[in-house]
């Protein structure tokens, strides 16, 4: 960071402190969230502070598909972690039941587990029938989250994702992301070569992640496991602002899982990868352009409760948001700008910012 920039960030910094309380720094998220995580355990980690409960968020959808498992063991374990998963979102990340589709092997659950919405089998047919009820039902603004749990195939030419019957390859899935345009869509593969998943998936407004950075990565893959803990520690939350980003998911369960493999003694035979700037090409880090769009978009709903029913709070909390992924996509640029005109730019957008963060505060 040089002289200038350094002066820019200072004084809106200085600005935003004595108006309203919030940082505004770069490289940090500035949404503020009213209350700070709730101290309670979790049977993965007794010792992890869980996320307070998000209010739920009519806008937002989910599709999770546990595939086909070929072993009893596998079969138990993809259906667990998508039943955990969808409870994580329903229960603390303010996904409505009707909006989250559950799709296992055999779509049959225990009365431990409780009744829900949208269960059935993981065939390609239910898949597709999902995508096509969020389409009919999402609106301007909808977050869509799609989180593949199984098995993985690729045969040099095309990976596939397992599941009962005919599978989907990634060309379809890549298909049918793009027919949910233009909400913004998490699409996570936590399958064995599910890194041949990035180009088909990647896009303008999407954010894919995958447990592997290739096809030939092809054991079995603990990321599900890191991910859905990920969601529920309130370890995650970097810049402890009392909110959940994608990039802060993905960075602690790719922390988890490469934990996991020291512990165990054992060679890594996974590495997770994100893409979020629509070129098709995932890094192990947010870097080379990728991150932007994962630091500025959250998996809770927390924000809404600052709204209620108020239409303009609505709307400056929304312009805050899309302040905070301009910024990050103009630092993403930086190296291919001149120095003056990031400067000036980067004054504006933090100038801006400061000011809906001021009328927020006033609100």
């Amino acid at each position: 960071m040089h002289k200038l920039e350094f002066r820019l960030i200072s004084m809106i910094l200085c600005l935003a402190f004595c108006s309203c309380g919030a940082s505004v720094t770069e490289g940090s998220n500035q949404n503020v969230s009213p209350t700070a995580p709730q101290a309670v355990q979790t049977a993965s980690n007794p010792q992890a502070d869980t996320l307070q409960s998000a209010a739920v968020d009519p806008n937002k959808f989910a599709v999770i598909v546990a595939g086909v498992g070929g072993e009893d063991a596998y079969k138990k374990r993809f259906t667990s972690e998508a039943m955990r998963l969808y409870d994580a979102l329903t229960r603390r990340l303010g996904f409505d039941e009707k909006h989250v589709f559950l799709l296992t092997e055999d779509a049959i659950g225990g009365p431990e587990n409780g009744p829900r919405e949208n269960y059935f089998r993981s065939t390609a047919e239910e898949v597709r029938n999902a995508f096509k009820t969020i389409k009919g039902d999402m609106k301007p603004g909808s977050l869509v989250l799609v989180t593949l749990i199984g098995h993985g195939s690729f045969d040099t030419q095309q990976a596939k994702f397992n599941l009962v019957g005919p599978d989907l390859a990634a060309k379809d899935y890549g298909a049918l992301l793009g027919s949910l345009a233009p909400a913004r869509i998490v699409f996570v593969n936590c399958a064995s070569s599910s890194g041949e998943f990035v180009k088909p998936a990647a896009g303008e407004n999407r954010i894919v992640i995958t447990a592997t950075r290739g096809g030939n990565e092809q054991n079995a893959t603990i990321f599900a496991e890191q991910f859905i803990a990920a969601l529920t520690d309130a370890a995650a939350d970097a810049d402890h602002n009392g909110r959940l980003s994608v990039i802060e998911v993905f960075n602690y369960a790719t922390k988890l899982t490469a934990d996991w493999y020291k512990q165990k003694d054992r060679l890594a035979t996974e590495h997770a990868v994100i893409e979020d700037s629509g070129d098709g090409v995932g890094h192990e880090e947010a870097t080379a352009g990728d991150g932007a769009l994962a630091r500025t978009t959250y998996l809770d709903s927390r924000h809404i409760e600052h709204a209620g029913a108020d239409a303009e709070m609505t709307r400056l909390l929304g312009e805050r948001q899309r302040l905070e992924e301009a910024i990050e996509k103009l630092k993403a640029r930086k190296n291919e700008m001149r120095a003056e005109d990031y400067d000036a730019e980067l004054e504006r957008l933090l100038v801006e910012l400061a000011k809906v963060n001021q009328a927020i505060k006033k609100k």
